[in-house]
């Protein structure tokens, strides 16, 4: 146990330090197997054997599949769809960009891709528009968090694998919680708006002609819009399994982009999945060094120790998740969501176990944290990479991020982890889970 704390330290200095995160935890299992005596050539195999099982393939597929998305012209026309119901209000082109990312979500399931496409068409068209730099900043930086809980996830899917648990069941468990989520930050920012007079809003059109608008912009981003229902109805329906959606996902974006869009060309088609396998490549290092170090986590019992030491501390369940919040904030901060779900289910899934919990609702616990992990200072990955696309230093947009975190997210979290059944519902209710 006391070698676990020691690598663990090891591997935040060296993030901390701006060590890429794969070598950073590549040090750290590496020094963690030697130090506990460890064959490191028997933990290889196993590293391997893990990081290339089917549901993973899942994850490129994904990543790829938000990229093309990016370039072929498929969130632009999601972004338009939206503003045609909700464009022309107060504090309506903040919702635009809030549920437009929860719309990316349940393609991409990745919140960097969400930053990476929303945010470079949303952030400048919001300032042209009047709204603060820093909280249009803000406000990309938190919505992009719901990639997490807007299924497929990403992160979702290797906390199944690293867990054992379905990844239908982690899937739906973070639905409600998401749409709650978007409704909060919807309503935040209209009422952190009403005040500013500088915001240009355009007059309401009749409704006729609303009307006109909602169907020509729906015409328009209707090959858009039918991507999540294939995606989600095909693993829902029991047709594809997360994966096999994946690849459809995949081979359905080229030929939007290519040919109906035209938004990408044969060349930039070549570059974005040039983009696709290097991202993939830092995330399957980062992972592939996370599972030799959960294997000798395991050989060690670290878990059971974990769990135990947890347990003495109190036996009250409330008290206890209340801790592993704050650590799962913890890890939120300092490295990117899909390591920190790894983390997450090798280190407190045999304490939640211990604890009676399900281990599907504690994936929703999982994805709501460790996005608010994403966007809270000191580390906080999204909010920087917000930050690098509207090129505004931190005290510009800190405190607009801070107001969304303290009013919208940190009660989500309570509200997630305190009452099961909102990420247990859906579960039950379409894939007949027992717990």
């Amino acid at each position: 146990m006391t070698l676990f704390l020691i690598a663990m330290l090891v591997i935040i200095v060296l993030v901390l330090m701006e060590v890429p995160v794969a070598f950073a935890f590549g040090i750290g299992a590496v020094f963690f197997a030697y130090t506990t005596g460890n064959d490191i050539s028997f933990l290889i195999p196993h590293g391997f054997k893990t990081a290339s099982g089917f549901a993973l393939i899942a994850m490129p597929l994904f990543i790829f599949a938000g990229l093309l998305m990016a370039e072929g012209g498929i969130s632009e026309r999601l972004l338009n769809f939206v503003n045609s119901f909700v464009g022309r209000i107060k504090g309506g082109l903040g919702a635009v960009t809030v549920l437009t990312c929860a719309l990316f979500g349940a393609i991409s399931g990745s919140s960097s891709a969400a930053i990476a496409a929303v945010g470079q068409i949303m952030i400048p068209r919001m300032v042209q528009e009047g709204y603060p730099p820093g909280h249009a900043t803000a406000l990309v930086a938190c919505s992009s968090v719901l990639a997490l809980l807007i299924p497929p996830s990403i992160p979702m899917i290797v906390f199944s694998i690293a867990g054992g648990i379905s990844v239908g069941a982690a899937f739906l468990s973070t639905i409600i919680p998401g749409i709650m989520l978007a409704i909060i930050y919807c309503v935040l920012n209209v009422w952190f708006l009403r005040k500013d007079t500088n915001i240009k809003v355009d007059p309401p059109l009749p409704f006729k002609q609303a009307a006109k608008g909602v169907v020509k912009s729906g015409y328009n981003a209707w090959f858009a819009l039918l991507m999540p229902v294939i995606i989600l109805g095909a693993i829902y329906s029991g047709i594809a399994t997360p994966t096999e959606a994946a690849a459809i996902a995949v081979i359905y974006s080229i030929p939007v982009g290519l040919f109906i869009y035209k938004g990408m060309s044969i060349k930039s088609l070549g570059s974005v999945t040039v983009r696709a396998v290097t991202m993939t490549g830092s995330i399957m290092a980062v992972l592939f060094f996370l599972f030799i170090m959960s294997r000798a986590m395991i050989l060690e019992q670290v878990p059971r120790d974990l769990a135990n030491a947890l347990l003495q501390i109190s036996e009250n369940k409330y008290v206890l998740l209340l801790l592993i919040n704050l650590l799962l904030l913890v890890i939120g901060m300092i490295i990117d969501d899909i390591s920190g779900s790894v983390l997450a289910a090798i280190i407190f899934l045999p304490v939640i176990n211990a604890l009676g919990i399900d281990p599907v609702h504690f994936a929703a616990v999982v994805g709501v944290n460790l996005g608010l992990g994403n966007i809270s200072p000191p580390c906080a990955p999204m909010l920087y990479m917000a930050g690098g696309v509207s090129k505004l230093s931190l005290d510009r947009y800190i405190s607009p991020t801070m107001k969304f975190i303290l009013l919208g997210h940190l009660p989500m979290v309570f509200i997630v982890t305190f009452i099961p059944e909102i990420s247990l519902y859906l579960p039950k209710l379409l894939m007949g889970y027992g717990g």
